[in-house]
């Protein structure tokens, strides 16, 4: 069921809503969250659709924001907003409004969004394309709980994530780290199956794919070693090798639906890491709503102490070297240095991969 509002108000839009629930039989809300969409025209139905496949896991009250360009000063001057109200099939297992402002009333979107709020119930604002360079900071963002992002969506990816760094709040998360989620448990669980050490990474994706970034920082962060991110041309990340103690383990995914898992001593063994569309994206984050602490580490590791990371991986030809000495007593000593980029303390004990896996993300 459709219902069309033009020169409304949040109040009419309010009503529109209740009556279009009542028509359907189901004047019970039964919703729990509201999801706020802030796009254009021109992206309004993907995100749309994307909301309303992933609603069938998380029933919410869906809000388009639309802000409509005012090609002349008239127009600015003009405030208006116009509405389409979809309840039932139209809209999922939840309820949408999609609001189209006009004029002044376009800067002040949250003063229309805040009465359209379900009562008692967490709000996440999604930007599936540009977003403001501080999320929390922005009068949508702090009407919610969580704010989401999509790094991959801008025009310098990596530069976004040194912006989304310096103005990280909890409650922050980006579209372009829900993608690794299957990445970073399959490469957890790999090293619990060795008892080794990793010496060096390399990460390798297409270029100004920011999922390649995070997902180097995230290994920088957590194991303590220099990460050398490498190009190719994808489709997204490629390859993640990885030099232990006890010999390369590889996850290999060179067309963008299956992969390849290799450890020395062991049987390769095909893994699934499809590619996932925007609604199991959606749907995912939307399943925790509390503070992401492990993307806030990956993501203040810093892409330029990743870069210095990887200089210090080709300084050393790829791997750290270990140097023999003879003891007192005439047995052989190795000394593994461990020179972890950006940091003042020079020497730093280097996590275990039990440790990896215990310290891995859930999402």
């Amino acid at each position: 069921m459709k219902i069309d509002l033009t020169n409304t108000t949040a109040g009419e839009i309010n009503k529109a809503l209740i009556e279009g629930r009542r028509a359907i039989g189901t004047p019970a809300v039964g919703m729990v969250l509201t999801l706020v969409i802030v796009t254009d025209e021109e992206n309004a139905y993907d995100a749309l659709r994307a909301a309303s496949d992933a609603s069938r896991e998380h029933p919410s009250r869906t809000l388009v924001v639309i802000r409509r360009v005012s090609r002349t000063p008239r127009d600015r001057t003009n405030s208006r907003l116009d509405a389409e109200v979809r309840v039932g099939a139209e809209a999922g297992t939840g309820e949408t409004a999609v609001l189209r402002l006009y004029g002044e009333v376009s800067d002040h979107a949250d003063s229309v969004v805040l009465p359209l709020l379900l009562p008692d119930a967490p709000v996440v604002v999604w930007w599936p394309v540009t977003a403001p360079l501080d999320p929390a900071e922005d009068p949508l963002g702090a009407l919610a709980q969580r704010r989401v992002t999509d790094t991959y969506a801008a025009e310098q990816p990596v530069r976004e994530l040194a912006a989304r760094a310096e103005t990280y709040t909890p409650g922050d998360t980006d579209l372009a780290w829900t993608r690794i989620t299957p990445w970073r448990s399959m490469l957890a669980a790999a090293l619990d199956q060795v008892d080794c050490e990793v010496r060096s990474v390399e990460v390798e994706g297409e270029e100004f794919n920011p999922s390649c970034e995070l997902l180097a920082m995230w290994l920088a962060d957590r194991l303590g070693v220099p990460v050398r991110r490498s190009l190719s041309s994808g489709p997204g990340l490629t390859a993640v090798r990885m030099e232990t103690t006890c010999g390369p383990v590889v996850l290999d995914r060179a067309d963008g639906s299956l992969a390849n898992l290799s450890i020395k001593g062991q049987p390769g063994r095909a893994v699934a890491l499809q590619r996932r569309d925007t609604a199991e994206l959606i749907a995912e984050e939307l399943r925790r709503l509390d503070p992401d602490d492990t993307y806030a580490a990956a993501l203040r590791y810093g892409v330029e102490r990743l870069a210095m990371g990887a200089d210090a991986v080709a300084a050393l030809g790829g791997a750290p070297e270990e140097p023999t000495e003879r003891g007192a007593e005439g047995e052989a000593v190795t000394e593994v240095a461990v020179a972890e980029a950006g940091t003042e303390e020079g020497e730093a004990e280097r996590p275990t991969p039990n440790s990896l896996a215990r310290k891995a993300a859930s999402k």
